[in-house]
């Protein structure tokens, strides 16, 4: 979707403008840790505050965006992020989807072409409750949850830029140093409750979050910077909808690649061009045989087919089977929803 080299201005997605498109690829990078964050965003665009906070509201009320705040890695704080599978019967579908998007714990859940045709990520506190939302589900729909932890990261990266080059991944932020999960104080833990679903889209936001806490702006700007060089948050960022920004084509590849080579091969795919996010996760015996997990993203199936044809030459004999799992409806995407506040 970039423009051509006669300079021809670019296709965009039906309902997004030139000045919408900047915006959306400038907010997915990062939203600053400011004072007036919005306006530091419409300074670098030419634009104004009131247009950027207008635009950026019109985004999220219409869909493009399906949030814009931190996104909280709940691991560095002691929580857990599980991703789970189950076999809906197609009469039962749209039952079984209210069932699971029900638990405030699922906080993406996607259909996918597959026998396991539901995929969703349960984000939790504590690994207890990751495992009884598990428990519930199955409980609640009388189907079995096949449940795939994390066992180890290669690449979190998620770009989907409008303007830009046309790859999907951008560079992750390098871990922190520290090992471990990071233990959080109660002021933290009411600060991520007070920001999971997002930021207000006010000229002075973490004022805004300031005065739900009894805080200061300045606290919990510097508290959110700190949590970001923890690890604790990924990013403060918009996170748009891949369809809408014509990113239609959306395939979990998986791989059963040799368990004494896995890592090795994780690191490799996970610098690849397309690949959003990378994952070492169990095998399931007799239901599940892939053990390496890769987010492919392109604009068509063939591209995206293309993609995980070149991660299969670069694997080699070393893979012994694959598939590519599109996702056909997003069912739910929330983002991290705690019950309450850490503890």
């Amino acid at each position: 979707m970039t423009a051509d080299s006669a300079g021809t201005p670019p296709r965009l997605p039906a309902g997004i403008d030139l000045q919408d498109a900047r915006l959306i690829d400038r907010a997915q990078r990062s939203i600053p840790t400011t004072e007036r964050p919005f306006a530091d965003l419409a300074a670098e665009l030419g634009l104004t505050e009131a247009v950027v906070i207008e635009r950026l509201g019109h985004l999220l009320a219409t869909g493009v965006l399906t949030r814009l705040g931190p996104l909280y890695q709940i691991e560095r704080a002691g929580g857990q992020f599980i991703l789970a599978a189950l076999q809906a019967p197609e009469d039962r579908y749209a039952e079984v989807t209210a069932q699971v998007n029900a638990l405030p714990e699922v906080a993406h859940n996607y259909r996918r072409e597959h026998a396991l045709n539901m995929w969703f990520v349960i984000a939790a506190e504590t690994p207890a409750v990751a495992w009884a939302a598990c428990d519930q589900i199955e409980a609640v729909t009388g189907l079995p949850v096949h449940a795939f932890p994390k066992e180890r990261e290669y690449f979190v990266g998620l770009y989907l830029p409008l303007l830009g080059p046309s790859t999907a991944a951008a560079p992750a932020p390098p871990p922190p140093a520290a090992a471990g999960a990071l233990a959080l104080t109660e002021a933290d833990r009411e600060l991520i409750a007070a920001t999971q679903s997002g930021l207000p889209l006010v000229p002075r936001p973490y004022d805004a979050v300031a005065a739900m806490l009894g805080s200061s702006g300045q606290a919990v700007r510097t508290r959110l910077a700190e949590l970001l060089a923890a690890g604790v948050v990924r990013r403060i960022a918009a996170v748009p909808n891949h369809y809408r920004l014509g990113y239609t084509a959306n395939g979990m590849s998986v791989w059963d690649v040799d368990d004494a080579q896995v890592d090795r091969l994780g690191e490799l795919i996970g610098s690849q061009p397309g690949v959003s996010h990378c994952y070492r996760r169990p095998r399931k015996p007799g239901v599940w045989r892939y053990n390496l997990f890769a987010m492919l993203h392109g604009h068509t199936r063939e591209q995206v087919l293309a993609q995980a044809g070149q991660v299969a030459a670069l694997l080699g004999p070393a893979c012994r089977a694959h598939d590519v799992l599109f996702s056909s409806a997003i069912l739910k995407k929330t983002g991290l929803r705690l019950r309450q506040a850490i503890h």
